[in-house]
């Protein structure tokens, strides 16, 4: 990998949209209960949806360049596009088999895989203190899973660990592939997780509610925490990525309870505040430290 093509390494830029992005996508839980559909309708429209606010808005904003530097990217392109669209897919049905709190906790274990693809596919040194920030993190979400002990979803469950292992590939990926367009990878990936639930919806079955929720959820939140978050791949490691999601971990839930009064253990509390001291002290760590510590792949074999 040459100078030019080597991820750039600008915390500072790297921390703010990634925390923007990951807050942005943390109110995607209770939109998804404030819809009330079933997860496959929720699926076919927020797929369809994004899809067609990300075209418009690439088209309007005179960007249709993006779709050709997309397709330049070859396979590569459609790898990412597959596992972001079906990554979506999971997403809604596992906060549909199991509780807001289960599914963002398990979702939270995607740093392991981020660390664990950046390490095996780009060779890419991880810095202790953010394997010190992932432990110390995933200690508070072992404390957040501790008060849902007992509850029979496991189905749910399985479908976020799932989704965390297919997390942390993607954003490892986006990684390896810093000048990939993300507007054209986000609005193809909602066309893929529309025709994934087309087969099993009945879309044009829902109250006008759920619509209008339904609205707000893939024309406007989707398509702007999925593009920050994607961005943020080009100035920061996947792990440290995939660490901010850790944010969901704890807001999700509390979005839900405000809303809905979906009860939450007071140990969500106790691992929230692990989790939000492990990103901030990481990030103000990572800030201090000068770019020449901070390492990019280099002639990773992918």
């Amino acid at each position: 990998m040459n100078a030019l093509s080597a991820p750039l390494v600008d915390h500072r830029k790297g921390v703010l949209i990634a925390a923007l992005g990951v807050m942005v996508l943390s109110f995607d839980a209770l939109l998804v209960r404030l819809v009330g559909a079933s997860p496959y309708d929720i699926g076919f429209w927020r797929g369809a949806l994004v899809f067609v606010a990300m075209t418009t808005f690439i088209v309007i904003t005179g960007r249709t360049q993006q779709f050709r530097v997309y397709a330049a990217h070859g396979l590569a392109a459609v790898v990412v596009t597959l596992l972001y669209g079906i990554n979506s897919s999971l997403f809604v049905l596992s906060v549909n088999h199991t509780s807001v709190a289960n599914a963002v906790v398990v979702l939270a274990s995607s740093s392991f895989f981020a660390a664990l693809f950046s390490w095996l596919l780009l060779r890419e040194t991880i810095p202790l203190r953010t394997w010190v920030a992932i432990v110390v993190a995933m200690s508070g979400v072992l404390i957040v899973f501790a008060g849902s002990i007992g509850l029979d979803q496991w189905l749910g469950d399985a479908l976020a660990l799932l989704l965390a292992m297919l997390m942390g590939l993607m954003l490892t990926l986006l990684r390896r592939l810093p000048d990939l367009p993300k507007m054209p990878v986000v609005a193809l990936s909602g066309l893929v997780t529309s025709l994934l639930c087309a087969g099993f919806s009945d879309p044009l079955t829902l109250s006008l509610s759920s619509y209008g929720w339904l609205a707000v959820m893939g024309l406007l939140q989707m398509p702007v925490a999925s593009v920050l978050i994607m961005k943020a791949t080009r100035y920061l490691p996947a792990p440290e990525v995939s660490l901010f999601l850790l944010i969901e971990t704890l807001m999700g839930p509390v979005w839900v309870w405000l809303v809905l009064n979906e009860a939450i253990s007071p140990l969500t509390f106790v691992g929230g505040l692990a989790i939000m001291g492990a990103i901030f002290v990481h990030s103000w760590v990572s800030l201090r430290r000068p770019e020449t510590d901070l390492l990019t792949p280099t002639d990773p074999p992918l």
